[in-house]
């Protein structure tokens, strides 16, 4: 698989919510960039299940990752939970598999060595055109309001007080397949402010957002693109306190991570992990305990077409393309 990003494909415009909803109604009605294993018929833009029964996979164990914004260990105990009502909604065993980066995930998913996922907001387009992900649920509030910020970070001292001050200094990335840890950002500083990663300021990719951030509020990075959801959980749970870092700009707000699966799944099995996830009762769990942070307190249904427009146009002007053969 291979992603190339042409820096020069944004015109100087700020993505702003009007443009994006102008590019939106394109992409929505845009043919599927999905690779040549895959067929959609329908339409809707993600990998249609295979039409041969004979290719239809019914593990006796379930496989879950969930992106890694954070460290695995603390991600399993987070899900441990819900994977136990998985298990008991398919009758199927259900394991945690700890993924250490993005691009280990979606290579687990297109090695069929992963069933169930939640792929965080920049690497569902890559997950599902190049692994056939089918995405079908994202957290959200209990009004079934959704999403979050991209924010840019430095210390407190560092001299950045705005992101023009960025020029010559070091911003810190999680990884190219990031919304908001790379791609949301470098669209931003290009498009409103005219400046060129390499040329204006120097990168680093941290690998996650936990990592972004403590690495600015421990002086390793002047700063940071972040999603903000990260940084609530984080401050919630003490990992750091108000006034370890300042926020220097916050962009619109994005989708979250999405949950989906495997497009070879056997449909009735496919159909009974959807069920798992919209009757998941969050009240008590480990769950809540840790989205409530940010927010989130249920399961609701979205679409790749429809939800993802925008993230879609995002990674266009980005010059984003996808090599998945």
């Amino acid at each position: 698989m291979q992603i190339s990003s042409l820096a020069h494909a944004l015109p100087r415009t700020l993505i702003s919510a009007a443009v994006a909803s102008a590019f939106a109604l394109v992409a929505v009605n845009a043919s599927a960039d999905l690779s040549s294993r895959y067929v959609d018929n329908d339409g809707d833009m993600i990998a249609d299940a295979p039409s041969d029964e004979s290719q239809w996979a019914d593990p006796d164990t379930l496989v879950f990752a969930y992106t890694p914004v954070e460290d695995p260990a603390v991600d399993a105990d987070v899900w441990s939970d819900f994977l136990e009502h998985l298990s008991e909604a398919t009758g199927k065993e259900v394991q945690f598999f700890p993924v250490q980066s993005n691009a280990a995930q979606q290579e687990a998913l297109r090695a069929g060595r992963l069933h169930v996922a939640g792929f965080n907001t920049g690497g569902v387009p890559v997950a599902v055109n190049c692994g056939g992900f089918r995405p079908f649920a994202m957290m959200a509030a209990e009004d079934g309001s959704f999403g979050y910020e991209m924010e840019i970070i430095t210390y407190p001292g560092s001299g950045i007080e705005s992101v023009e001050d960025l020029e010559g200094r070091q911003l810190a990335f999680t990884s190219e397949t990031s919304n908001s840890g790379f791609r949301a950002p470098s669209a931003l500083l290009r498009s409103e402010y005219g400046m060129e990663a390499g040329e204006d300021f120097e990168t680093a990719f941290s690998g996650s957002h936990d990592n972004s951030i403590l690495g600015v509020v421990n002086e390793d990075y002047d700063a940071a693109a972040i999603a903000n959801s990260v940084a609530r959980r984080m401050l919630a749970r003490d990992v750091v306190t108000e006034g370890d870092y300042e926020v220097i700009y916050t962009s619109d707000t994005f989708p979250t991570t999405a949950y989906g699966l495997a497009n070879n799944l056997n449909p009735e099995l496919a159909e009974k992990i959807q069920d798992a996830f919209f009757s998941y009762d969050w009240e008590g769990t480990a769950l809540e305990s840790e989205f409530a942070n940010s927010g989130e307190a249920q399961f609701i249904p979205i679409t790749y077409q429809e939800n993802w427009a925008v993230i879609r146009t995002i990674a266009d002007a980005n010059g984003v393309t996808y090599d998945c053969d």
